[in-house]
C-alpha cells in the first residue's frame, strides 16, 4: 500500500503539472472563462492531493486499516473529484450533457475531507 499510495501521489503530481500546463494554453481557446476556472479548481487540488499522497506514502507504516483508509480515501476522492470537473468543463466541447456529474463531484470532496480528517486523528493519537 505504501508503493502505491506513493505511485499515485506521482502520478497525480505529474497529470497535475500536464493538465495545468494545457489549461494554461490550449484549453484557453476552447473552454469558457467559468469552464477553465472550474478546470483549475480540478487540477489545483489534484496537485494538493499529490502532495498529501506523498507525504503520507512516507509517513505513514500502514500497519492498521485506518492507515490504508487515509490513503485510500484520498486517491478515490480525488479521482472522484477532479475528473468530475475535468469532464464537466468539457461537456459544451464534446457536445454531451454531464450534467449528472454534479452531484458526483461533492462525494470525491467528501471522501477527501475525510481522509484528512482520518489523518489528523493519526497524528492527535500517535505517540511520536
Amino acid at each position: 500500500m505504501k508503493n502505491f499510495t506513493l505511485i499515485i501521489g506521482g502520478i497525480y503530481g505529474l497529470l497535475s503539472v500536464v493538465l495545468g500546463a494545457f489549461g494554461a494554453h490550449a484549453f484557453k481557446k476552447i473552454l469558457s472563462i467559468e469552464r477553465l476556472e472550474s478546470f483549475e479548481t480540478g487540477v489545483r487540488y489534484q496537485m494538493y492531493a499529490a502532495f498529501f499522497l506523498l507525504i503520507v506514502g512516507y509517513i505513514l507504516k500502514f500497519e492498521t486499516t485506518s492507515e490504508k483508509w487515509i490513503s485510500i480515501l484520498m486517491i478515490a476522492g480525488t479521482f472522484i473529484f477532479s475528473v468530475s470537473i475535468y469532464c464537466l468543463a468539457f461537456q459544451d466541447v464534446w457536445g454531451v450533457n454531464l450534467k449528472f456529474l454534479g452531484p458526483i463531484t461533492p462525494l470525491g470532496g467528501l471522501f477527501m475531507i475525510i481522509s484528512w480528517g482520518m489523518l489528523i486523528w493519526y497524528f492527535a493519537k500517535a505517540k511520536f
